[in-house]
């Protein structure tokens, strides 16, 4: 009874701060831009498009082309959400709170390189969740997911346990199929389905710990969370720079696995295998990069970066995520069998 107590305790903490966010476009414009969304059979005749009264609309008269959920982290206002649910730039973006009171929010950063994005609404001394710490959590700790499930079930909350930590996987993350290549992320049992995206992960402390990011489907009791700590990451870059800021390298590379390690006859079974992607226009070393002012060739093989150690588990992303930009650093490359060096001056990705 007391663990019950609790549950509901959290959820009660939770809820005022999450959000529904509902994506609306006009409707010349979705014909303009994606005109096959919108066909349908007509007999004998060429396919023809939905009439506009047809069609679902938000409450400032758009036509609905999406949704998902978010929370609010900052009393002025600032809501986190998935970047796959605020993409389109052309879009316009309504945020409602559980109170039933809606606002226009515009996009004020988007992650270069995670799935977390920033939105901004007007509202005075919102509620808002605080933040945990994702790398204190634990397998079996107890989780809440929170969000509007299917676009539709507004306030949804499931639970289940933290099934696993550090996951890398491409799994779907809307309704319309699109698959993304996703690192470090936290696993679930908790029920985490499409509309939920965005929302929170939380524990039982009332602390988020993730964002729903993302499902297998075709799998029971497998979701996904980006861990929370790459947004609070990006929060403090927003206040302090006006954007959000992401180190680079400079490199395409391939994570080695014992596959990998045998194919290419590899003397080492860790590190990142530089390597192109069989265009001439993507080299394996960006010209004017910050791996070409350091030296990096390909076929290097980077075994570490800033002395931490590159694995499956903990990839070159990872490791660079924790370095400040600006910062010279010290890479341990193989390279034709011999060890060395190299110094790195660490540059901010650029879009």
């Amino acid at each position: 009874m007391e663990y019950q107590e609790q549950v509901i305790r959290t959820i009660e903490r939770v809820m005022p701060a999450v959000v529904s966010i509902v994506v609306g476009k006009d409707y010349e414009e979705i014909i303009r831009e994606r005109p096959y969304e919108l066909m349908v059979p007509h007999g004998s005749h060429m396919d023809l498009p939905i009439a506009e009264e047809e069609l679902p609309h938000t409450e400032d008269g758009k036509v609905r082309i999406g949704g998902g959920s978010g929370f609010l982290v900052d009393p002025s206002g600032l809501v986190l959400t998935n970047k796959h649910v605020v993409l389109d730039p052309h879009a316009e973006y309504l945020v409602t709170t559980v109170e039933e009171k809606t606002f226009p929010a515009r996009v004020i950063g988007r992650d270069p390189l995670n799935d977390v994005a920033v939105l901004k609404i007007d509202a005075k001394d919102a509620p808002i969740l605080p933040l945990g710490d994702a790398k204190k959590v634990r397998l079996g700790q107890t989780v809440l997911a929170v969000g509007t499930a299917l676009g539709e079930f507004q306030n949804t909350v499931s639970s289940g346990i933290v099934s696993g930590l550090s996951r890398f996987v491409t799994a779907m993350t809307d309704f319309e199929g699109h698959a993304e290549r996703l690192r470090g992320l936290i696993q679930t049992d908790a029920a985490i389905n499409p509309g939920n995206s965005g929302g929170p992960l939380v524990n039982l402390d009332g602390e988020v710990i993730g964002i729903n990011a993302a499902v297998v489907f075709g799998a029971q009791n497998i979701g996904f969370a980006i861990p929370i700590n790459k947004a609070s990451r990006d929060l403090q870059e927003l206040k302090q720079y006006g954007r959000i800021r992401r180190p680079f390298l400079g490199v395409r590379y391939v994570l080695i696995n014992p596959m990998l390690q045998q194919r290419f006859r590899l003397e080492v079974d860790h590190g990142a295998f530089v390597l192109r992607e069989g265009l001439p226009h993507q080299p394996a070393v960006v010209p004017g990069s910050a791996a070409e002012k350091a030296g990096i060739q390909e076929t290097d093989i980077i075994l570490a970066l800033n002395k931490k150690e590159i694995t499956q588990k903990s990839g070159l992303e990872d490791i660079l995520e924790e370095v400040v930009i600006g910062a010279t650093v010290p890479v341990e490359v193989l390279r034709k069998g011999q060890k060395q060096t190299l110094m790195l001056t660490v540059e901010e990705h650029s879009i």
